[in-house]
């Protein structure tokens, strides 16, 4: 039998929402670390009472770090 679209996107909506929570949860945690926006390389910008921060560095380093785990993700599901 075959699906109705209102279940085909309420189970759209629980993904979403599963992977919003997912992420939400993530930036908590990064948001404690003490190395994000620290690297050398990430730059930081003062001027009178405004800080602007742009972590070039820190954001590669997450990058390679996402993508060699969803890499080992779907590595693993294929098997």
């Amino acid at each position: 039998m075959e699906n109705s679209p209102v279940e085909t996107v309420g189970k759209l909506f629980l993904m979403v929402g599963a992977i919003l929570l997912i992420l939400g949860f993530l930036l908590t945690l990064l948001g404690r670390a003490p190395f994000i926006g620290e690297l050398p390389g990430d730059i930081s910008v003062k001027w009178r009472n405004v800080t602007c921060y742009f972590p070039v560095v820190t954001s590669i380093v997450l990058s390679i770090v996402v993508t060699a785990v969803l890499n080992l993700i779907i590595w693993l599901l294929r098997k």
